[in-house]
């Protein structure tokens, strides 16, 4: 049985006495970071007070240790999400795994007029490093076309799609409108045209199950800090024969065997190569415990919890008619809204004082703005703590939240 208020009892940022405006805190804001249980917390500690030493580089017993520790967490982070412990490269998040293979596959592989596929509701961290390798390369940046809702669909990944094709890299489900793209079949579309599929699951792994193998994309990234983790850790997912074709992002120390001064470097085999200097090893060994710990709840569990959550505010916000809710038809942890005639980023300060933190702006989709026809919205995102009480404060506040001016006044 799924108990949250149990599971709320252990992340030290749900206590009663953490506020916001001298309320308590109600946070929606999980699309952009999660709140750390306290087993996260005590294992990156850990690396601190028991293990502190540096991974593959001491002939001592404590650096050993270490050494187990991280192998530990990589096989963890492959069990998770279906692949070879080798796939598995250690990132700062998913902005720098996907700059890694922007730079390390997209700049050594294109040419002019190659093609690389991307979506209007994609993440700056999924446009902006293809932005570049296009202009290095000569290659050009096409869009797949969303639906009416804003969904991506493979009828319209086919209507751009051509032999030039070589990269086509999707979220998984966007951190704006929530949909879920079917990236299993996008991805078989990609390969029949020779091109790879590079997918960012910043947004999906977090909240439902992930099966790199039975995806059969060929490159995942995703940030630990979304997912009950560490910030400054996450990992790249790739097929390890791409693996051994890429470049290293960054080299420097534990990434070579050899090097001599002629100029020579032989690098070490996947996933070390793409490992250069000291690692976050605290993180690393948080990011083992939040796998371990979404593991313990069930990521399907969770899924099914964001679901009900998204379900039940959608009903008590039904017939109003002053609230524009841009995916309606979405099913996930997200709500993207904005009030008639009010700003987003008023609206968000507004919650403020009400001490509900919601994210407003264009959520670093930039390119969304002619298809939402705004310039800026609300988003409200929950995850595997949120409650149904949380959520009866947050319509509450929209619904009779009154005028800003007011809150800042009366307050």
């Amino acid at each position: 049985m799924y108990d949250v208020y149990e599971i709320r009892k252990q992340f030290p940022m749900l206590s009663k006495d953490i506020k916001m405006q001298n309320k308590p805190l109600v946070y929606l804001d999980n699309c952009s970071t999660t709140f750390k249980p306290q087993c996260v917390i005590d294992a990156e500690m850990s690396y601190y007070t028991k293990y502190n030493s540096n991974p593959l580089r001491g002939d001592y017993d404590l650096s050993y240790q270490i050494d187990l520790k991280v192998e530990e967490a990589r096989k963890t982070v492959a069990k998770f999400i279906n692949c070879s412990p080798n796939e598995v490269v250690f990132t700062d998040g998913a902005t720098t795994a996907l700059n890694m293979v922007a730079y390390g596959y997209g700049l050594k592989n294109l040419k002019k007029d190659d093609e690389i596929i991307l979506s209007y509701s994609e993440h700056a961290s999924n446009i902006l490093p293809w932005f570049r390798i296009a202009d290095l390369t000569g290659a050009k940046i096409k869009y797949i076309p969303l639906d009416d809702e804003g969904r991506i669909t493979s009828e319209n990944l086919l209507k751009v799609t051509s032999p030039k094709t070589k990269i086509v890299s999707i979220a998984h489900i966007s951190n704006v409108l929530g949909y879920q793209a079917d990236v299993k079949s996008l991805g078989k579309i990609a390969h029949e045209y020779g091109a790879i599929m590079v997918v960012d699951g910043a947004q999906s792994v977090p909240h439902i199950s992930t099966d790199f193998k039975d995806l059969n994309v060929d490159f995942l990234a995703f940030s630990a800090h979304k997912m009950c983790g560490p910030t400054g850790i996450g990992a790249l997912i790739g097929k390890y024969e791409l693996l051994m074709d890429m470049d290293p992002l960054i080299s420097g120390g534990n990434m070579n065997s050899t090097f001599v001064k002629e100029g020579k470097v032989d690098y070490r085999l996947p996933p070390y190569k793409f490992e250069a200097g000291t690692q976050n090893v605290a993180g690393i060994l948080g990011f083992k415990a939040a796998v371990d710990f979404i593991q313990s709840i069930g990521i399907d569990n969770i899924d099914k919890h964001g679901k009900e959550l998204f379900r039940y505010a959608l009903d008590k916000l039904e017939g109003k008619d002053n609230i524009i809710i841009y995916n309606k038809d979405s099913n996930g942890s997200i709500i993207t809204f904005n009030v008639k005639n009010v700003f987003a980023q008023d609206e968000s300060t507004l919650l403020n004082y009400k001490g509900i933190a919601i994210r407003s702006g264009e959520h670093c989709a930039k390119l969304l703005d002619n298809f939402l026809k705004t310039k800026a919205t609300c988003r409200m995102s929950t995850y595997l703590y949120t409650t149904k009480e949380e959520i009866d404060v947050f319509v509450d506040a929209l619904i009779n939240g009154g005028d800003i001016l007011d809150a800042y006044f009366n307050d």
